[in-house]
């Protein structure tokens, strides 16, 4: 333990993301990464970025990328907060709208970096159990509380709230911050951001991580009443007033702007996980049902971690979580054809 430490950094407890493999040769179905790459526009745009100018700072509010946002989702650029992934929205998030007397809520099998904030920032949280079937139940949200975040679909579940039901939470917390995560959401849902115009108390978060194939650009947003994002300009600005590149400020807009390449990817994602769940049925996988790029499954005669061991054997990752309740499933990014096929085949007859 360093001498030189600040007292509370001895106490917490980081975050461990997904193995970044360092052999290529292995198919990597771990970290949710989306097999197709990013938009051509995109990456032209970025290029275009890679000039003198990079001598210069960037534009600290970044307009550009906040008014394709506001465009593409139909809201006021007021509307928009944009950081370094939804990771640093999600900091943000916690530090400036979620540090309240009452408990912070959300679900015992959840994003894991939730209870990482709360160590970061001193919040006091209530981890509310999903039920029998893994799901949320909006009843359980309405009691005393000092914010609520879940995503949705939930990770690492992969299981969607109707939008129905996130407005039930909604309409049971009027006087608390309700966050909704949207990481996956383009892989079968439907976004919340439709209802931040009714609900003042509604912040909803997505990344340009998975959908958009941009997780090595470090893109993510908030969309809200400008009340809510007033408050997070004002971390931000106290924190880093250039969180975003000039290539993430073009690229990132560019990719929202190719709605035919978003649209033909998240389609074939979605084609190939339904093959997937039906190839893992067949061999007796119990799973969960998805709406991200990913599934989440197990097997009745067969220990997880054993799974995950034969599998890496056979140059394919999945990840596999140790907490108690979700200790016998596997998190199984979809991928291209060919390497889910090595899942497939690395499984062999179980």
């Amino acid at each position: 333990m360093s001498k030189f430490w600040s007292p509370f950094v001895k106490n917490l407890v980081p975050y461990v993301p997904g193995e970044q493999p360092k052999l290529a040769k292995l198919v990597k179905l771990n970290t949710n990464e989306n097999p197709y790459g990013p938009s051509p526009k995109a990456l032209a745009a970025m290029q275009a970025e890679l000039n003198d100018n990079l001598r210069l700072y960037p534009d600290p509010n970044s307009d550009l990328l906040k008014n394709a946002v506001a465009k593409y989702f139909g809201v006021q650029s007021n509307q928009v907060f944009l950081g370094n992934g939804s990771d640093e929205v999600l900091a943000h998030i916690f530090h400036g709208l979620l540090q309240h007397d009452q408990p912070l809520l959300f679900p015992d099998i959840s994003y894991s970096f939730y209870p990482v904030y709360c160590g970061l920032y001193g919040i006091k949280f209530d981890a509310v159990p999903l039920d029998e079937q893994f799901q949320i139940n909006p009843a359980d949200y309405a009691k005393p509380n000092g914010g609520i975040i879940f995503p949705n679909p939930n990770a690492p579940t992969g299981c969607l709230l109707a939008l129905e039901a996130v407005e039930q939470i909604l309409k049971a917390n009027p006087n608390s911050v309700v966050v909704v995560d949207e990481a996956y959401i383009d892989f079968g849902g439907e976004t919340a951001i439709a209802l931040v115009d009714r609900y003042p108390n509604l912040l909803v978060t997505q990344t340009l991580s998975k959908s958009r194939s941009l997780a090595g650009l470090r893109v993510g947003f908030a969309v809200g009443h400008p009340d809510l994002i007033e408050a997070l300009e004002r971390i931000k600005n106290s924190f880093n007033s250039y969180p975003l590149d000039r290539m993430a400020n073009a690229g990132a807009a560019a990719a929202f702007e190719d709605r035919e390449y978003f649209d033909k990817t998240c389609r074939l994602v979605i084609d190939n996980r339904e093959k997937v769940v039906a190839q893992l049925q067949e061999k007796g996988f119990e799973v969960l049902p998805s709406a991200a790029n990913f599934i989440f499954a197990r097997h009745p005669r067969h220990d997880a971690a054993g799974l995950a061991a034969k599998l890496r054997e056979q140059g394919v990752i999945v990840r596999h979580f140790k907490q108690e309740r979700i200790a016998q499933f596997l998190r199984i990014s979809i991928g291209t054809p060919e390497q889910n096929q090595a899942l497939i085949d690395g499984l062999g007859d179980l």
